[in-house]
């Protein structure tokens, strides 16, 4: 039985009876598809949408039918992802949160995005921010950069989500009207971190409720590589986690990590070396990349395919 609003929804038949969940929660843990930008802004007040409901259910003391519903949810979103990504190729931008729509980094994000949605999906975290710039570069990667240009124009408008979800998110919409039918792309957010809204600008979007499992699977998708552009803890989380990977990866399993900004990732946040010595004679040593420009991280992805 599938969910509706308001009543109970049965699991699957065990030895003693029917498992019920509570009716009426904020998401469907039985969904068969990823989300679509829509679906979680779908009121005009975003405390109303069914993304900020989802995070607080999250947030909210929980009982045995909470974790249950959430962990069915996360699951249904595996399969839903491994469905969407099957046949794709995926190259990941990760970078951090706190940039702000009309900074130069922020267009330089979404340049990379643009170089890399010609020959890649690209998959990002979801969030604002890098994320964001990405995606809406990847959104339009069909179209000239001067339609680029025009879009974080009209972004800039509103430079971030703080104090309002609301005008930020219909800045993003008002993008997505007025340049239709985007390339496609990924985001993969997490309630976790709720309090950062998804961006509107991947036409898919797996979000989990398990910030773990959601990680994971975020450098797992990327089959083609990833960029990391300059961020903080999280953004070195996933840097170390995909050098993990690549670290006990067979040769033809490494993906390419490209760093970009060197003196941000030798100096200001000196993960580099530490980065160099773990690939040192191993398969994953030739893959591991430095460089100052988006150009440079996107030609070296690029010129792969």
């Amino acid at each position: 039985m599938r969910q509706t609003r308001g009543r109970s929804i049965a699991v699957r038949p065990l030895d003693r009876g029917v498992l019920e969940l509570p009716g009426g929660l904020p998401v469907d843990p039985y969904r068969q598809g990823l989300y679509s930008a829509r679906e979680l802004y779908d009121a005009d007040d975003y405390a109303a949408t069914r993304d900020a409901r989802a995070y607080a259910w999250s947030q909210r003391r929980p009982g045995h039918d909470d974790t249950l519903a959430q962990a069915l949810h996360d699951h249904a979103i595996d399969e839903a992802l491994m469905a969407w990504t099957a046949g794709r190729h995926l190259t990941g931008v990760m970078g951090g949160h706190a940039l702000l729509r009309g900074d130069p980094a922020y267009a330089d994000a979404a340049l990379l995005g643009h170089l890399l949605g010609a020959d890649h999906v690209v998959a990002t975290g979801g969030g604002p921010g890098a994320m964001e710039a990405a995606n809406l570069g990847a959104r339009l990667s069909g179209r000239p950069l001067s339609d680029l240009d025009e879009a974080l124009g009209m972004l800039a408008a509103v430079p971030t989500y703080h104090p309002s979800v609301e005008a930020w998110a219909r800045a993003a919409f008002a993008v997505c009207e007025r340049f239709p039918d985007g390339a496609e792309s990924l985001g993969i957010p997490t309630w976790h971190y709720g309090h950062e809204p998804p961006n509107v600008f991947p036409s898919a979007i797996a979000k989990y409720f398990r910030n773990a499992t959601r990680e994971a699977i975020l450098l797992q998708v990327c089959d083609a590589g990833i960029v990391f552009l300059p961020g903080v803890a999280g953004t070195v989380q996933e840097v170390f986690q995909d050098a993990c990977e690549n670290y006990y990866a067979a040769e033809s399993s490494v993906a390419p990590m490209v760093l970009v900004g060197r003196s941000y990732w030798t100096e200001t946040v000196p993960a580099w070396p530490l980065l160099t010595a773990l690939a040192r004679g191993r398969a994953m040593e030739p893959h591991v990349h430095l460089v100052d420009s988006v150009t440079e991280a996107a030609n070296l992805l690029v010129s792969r395919t």
